[in-house]
């Protein structure tokens, strides 16, 4: 049964998700698709209190905002939605205007402008959500942009070169799978030329020499390993980097970014060659030795950035999920901490061309995510953009506790705890419990801006918990491999481990308890309910995994061998087997409660059709399955409208188990 998902087309998957299924109109008359929605189509959907929708809409209203780039007059584009998708908007001075530049029926959310010049920006859009992505340079002057790419190959990483020129970006146009190197001559209206052609893994650009010569890349093999190169722009020839800094390092080393160094010799980069966490090293290209930055700090660096004139430099620290930033003066030797940023998560952290304002984006569970500039010099944090939570008070909006509960297993230092975090009601009694597993696998739940979560908690009553199981990052490297290869079960296994700590707390239901995860997530949703079928009411299963074999079969090249470090390679006979017999498909006999499935047909990541082999299955046998299938929506669905859909099906799947 695990290895039959390859002969369902993906034209076939539509049709599997949602055969002998009623219009929605007609199926759900009092719901909001009262109103034409031709490409999302619902089965099984159940009766409808039309209250509901109206509680949701008030949640599902926010916006937020979200810092792409600064434009060299000083001004800054930032990415946001007005209508049904996030578009990108011009923005001159703090809480000014926002004077909105793309208009597109697709999300417009990547975007880089030049340090010099005021001709334009270079962004990134889908088409009808296929999830390749086309390179599109705007003119400021014409108001217009043109297309530097073409057809269905996919592309990012978008890096412009210091006279404003060139831009370099990755793109799969060659042979469709693997992510070559390429840059556009922007001044002379050139189409873009190759410049390295990829090899193992995925590949990006990261930043160019001041010279315009070179482009430092990074090669991305797996979660735990990656290596950085320096490439002769006018030649494509590759140099290897070595990035151990002259000190031994055990095992593999992941490099998370890297940039070069105002002083023309070296390189910053954040890297867990030196122990267990991510951290910001500086690399001399000369004598290859390096120095920590950032040593001794017992958790991953994000991301960081430097003013070209090396005197500040900023970076900001996952300290179990909330963000903390810091700025080092270089010439004073001080550290700087802006205070008033919100307490969750800071990302998109970037110096103006001047090197004295440093902007972010921030968010909390209680903030939408908005745009503050930090004015060096002045030790003042302005608020660029204040977004609307939607008609709700913020105060009413939950701030999670982050708890830690022992799994089954011992680690060095005795037994294992994973942390999660809780949200729960602020009524008296005994809560039903809605557990929430983050995509990935390598990757973290953290504290940030949900407005669904919040209408979860506050309006339907569930406890919402959202745990780190084995695996995610964010906790040492030696913790994100304890899941890969044939130790997958052992994830599952901590979803166990949270089970016995729910029946603990006194203010959780352990009979109402529901999964929810999307893509990895949504396997470990699966898995969940198949292993412990009697513990547990229901799952929503958002695009994830079914069948691991397939998965690995059908994924692009250069993401083959990123998912095969992940999960062991399908090729080996002792691993294929084990990969059928772990795959829902394979365990869907042990799915006995009650399911929502909800995919996007243009999903490359996990293609449609496992979705809709496993409904078919579950179908057949006359299980309660209700499915949701959106045309247009990859991973993940970008536009408000199928989101508000999606969510209202959620809400509907949830109200439906409460006890």
């Amino acid at each position: 049964m695990g290895r039959s998902v390859r002969a369902v087309p993906l034209a076939a998957a539509a049709a599997l998700l949602c055969a002998g299924a009623a219009p929605a109109r007609a199926q759900l008359p009092l719901s909001p698709f009262d109103q034409s929605h031709d490409h999302l189509v619902l089965q099984g959907v159940g009766p409808v209190d039309p209250r509901l929708a109206a509680r949701l809409a008030r949640y599902t209203g926010a916006r937020e905002a979200s810092f792409l780039d600064w434009l060299p007059d000083g001004s800054m584009l930032i990415s946001t939605r007005f209508a049904d998708v996030a578009q990108i908007h011009r923005v001159a001075a703090p809480l000014g205007m926002r004077e909105q530049l793309t208009y597109y029926s697709e999300p417009v959310s990547v975007a880089a402008a030049p340090a010099i010049g005021s001709m334009g920006f270079a962004f990134l859009k889908n088409d009808e959500g296929d999830e390749n992505a086309q390179v599109y340079y705007y003119r400021f002057a014409q108001h217009d942009a043109r297309e530097l790419t073409h057809g269905k190959a996919r592309h990012g990483a978008l890096v412009w070169s210091h006279d404003g020129k060139q831009l370099a970006f990755f793109g799969t146009e060659r042979n469709g799978d693997t992510d070559d190197i390429y840059v556009a001559d922007i001044a002379a209206g050139t189409a873009p030329r190759l410049v390295a052609a990829a090899q193992q893994g995925s590949w990006s650009p990261l930043d160019w020499s001041l010279d315009g010569q070179k482009l430092l890349l990074l090669q991305s093999v797996s979660a735990v390993e990656s290596h950085l190169y320096l490439a002769d722009v006018a030649t494509g020839t590759l140099a290897p980097i070595d990035s151990s800094g002259g000190k031994a390092s055990e095992g593999k080393v992941a490099i998370r970014s890297a940039r070069f160094a105002p002083d023309g010799r070296g390189i910053y980069l954040v890297s867990d060659a030196m122990g267990e966490f991510a951290q910001l090293c500086y690399l001399d290209l000369v004598t290859h030795q390096s120095r920590e930055v950032t040593g001794g700090i017992p958790w991953d660096v994000d991301e960081f950035d430097v003013t070209a004139d090396g005197r500040y430099l900023a970076y900001v620290v996952n300290e179990d999920g909330r963000s903390r930033l810091t700025v080092l003066d270089n010439l004073r030797k001080l550290e700087l901490s802006p205070a008033g940023l919100p307490e969750g998560v800071i990302s998109s952290v970037r110096f103006d061309h001047a090197g004295r304002r440093l902007a972010v984006s921030a968010e909390s569970p209680q903030s939408p995510r908005d745009v503050y500039v930090f004015d060096i010099e002045h030790d003042t944090l302005e608020r660029w953009t204040q977004s609307e939570p939607g008609p709700i008070d913020p105060a009413a909006f939950v701030n999670p506790q982050r708890v830690q509960y022992p799994t089954w297993d011992h680690g060095a230092s005795g037994r294992r705890t994973i942390s999660a975090y809780v949200y729960r009601p602020s009524s008296p009694g005994r809560h039903p419990v809605l557990i929430y597993f983050h995509g990935g696998p390598a990757a973290q739940y953290r504290p940030h801006f949900d407005p669904f979560i919040q209408f979860v908690v506050n309006e339907l009553g569930y406890a919402v918990v959202a745990p780190n199981i084995r695996g995610s990052s964010g906790y040492g490297k030696t913790f994100l491999a304890l899941d890969n290869g044939m130790l997958r079960e052992d994830a599952v296994k901590d979803v166990g481990s949270l089970l016995v700590w729910i029946g603990l707390q006194p203010d959780l239901d352990q009979g109402h308890v529901v999964v929810m995860g999307t893509a990895y997530g949504g396997y470990l949703a699966l898995a969940a309910l198949a292993d412990y079928n009697d513990r547990l009411r229901g799952a929503i299963d958002i695009g994830g995994i079914t069948d691991f074999i397939a998965l690995l079969q059908d994924a692009p090249a250069d993401r083959r061998d990123l998912l095969r470090a992940e999960y062991g390679d399908e090729r080996d006979p002792d691993v294929r087997e084990f990969l059928r017999r772990i795959s829902p498909l394979d365990k869907s006999q042990w799915i006995r409660k009650p399911l929502l499935v909800v995919q996007g047909l243009d999903d490359t990541r996990v293609p449609a059709a496992e979705s809709a082999q496993l409904v078919a299955s579950l179908r057949a046998r006359g299980d309660d399955v209700w499915s949701l299938a959106a045309q247009d929506e990859g991973d993940g669905f970008g536009k408000k409208t199928d989101r508000d859909a999606y969510e209202w099906v959620v809400a509907a799947f949830l109200q439906r188990l409460k006890p």
